[in-house]
């Protein structure tokens, strides 16, 4: 096939295997195709729940029109002024607040993630943001304990940093708070009979279906992006 491009036959196999509940293993057997394959074609086009075969496809289509070289582009250039900067950490931690992470922990992350080097000491962090060293001790100790930054010491003081790999990081967060999920409710669900002990039974299954796609797509990332 042109390309060793996945078909929109094999497409339509994928998304039946889905919702039969396959796994990935299972679904690149029964196409010939490796693992990793099914891994990233699932994950850049929905998902393991929202994956469909001609949406697919018509992406796929549509990313390679999109690599075709086009005429030049017109449009200005984004001013890089320090105002602009501002505003951007100030919606990048806007952000983060609004997707679960405390508004403290979300400016030192936006702080970080601009910073040439990655990294900064507490009393760089403090000044930047104008607020007190508590309160910075208290935000890189929480990030700290999520393995979302780590430290390096620089001389007599020490440096928080965050690394290219901080999304893999943070997704491993999220699979424990799945994997947490899927424990509690499965447990529950040996204890209570009738709908609640369906609707507790229901939810651990989701957990763990989602917990086992997307650690699978994680790792994935994890080991092909580039250092």
């Amino acid at each position: 096939m042109p390309g060793n491009r996945l078909t929109r036959d094999e497409r339509g196999q994928i998304a039946s295997g889905l919702a039969a509940g396959l796994t990935y293993a299972d679904i690149a057997r029964g196409l010939d195709r490796p693992k990793s394959t099914v891994i990233r074609e699932v994950a850049r086009n929905g998902g393991a729940h929202g994956y469909r075969a001609g949406q697919a496809q018509q992406a796929t289509q549509w990313r390679a029109r999109r690599r075709k070289p086009g005429p030049p582009s017109f449009a200005e250039p984004v001013e890089r002024t320090p105002e602009a900067l501002r505003d951007f950490e100030t919606e990048f931690a806007g952000m983060m607040a609004a997707t679960g992470v405390p508004s403290m922990m979300a400016r030192v992350l936006a702080c970080l993630f601009t910073g040439d080097t990655g990294g900064s000491t507490a009393a760089e962090l403090a000044a930047r943001l104008k607020v007190s060293p508590a309160s910075v001790s208290k935000a890189v100790g929480w990030l700290e304990q999520r393995g979302l930054i780590g430290r390096e010491r620089e001389g007599r003081r020490q440096r928080y940093v965050i690394d290219d790999q901080f999304g893999y990081r943070a997704w491993q967060a999220s699979l424990e708070a799945m994997t947490a999920w899927a424990d509690v409710t499965r447990r529950g669900a040996g204890l209570f009979d009738g709908p609640a002990g369906a609707r507790l039974d229901a939810t651990s299954r989701f957990f763990r279906h989602l917990h086992r796609d997307m650690s699978e797509a994680a790792e994935h990332w994890r080991r092909t992006s580039p250092r």
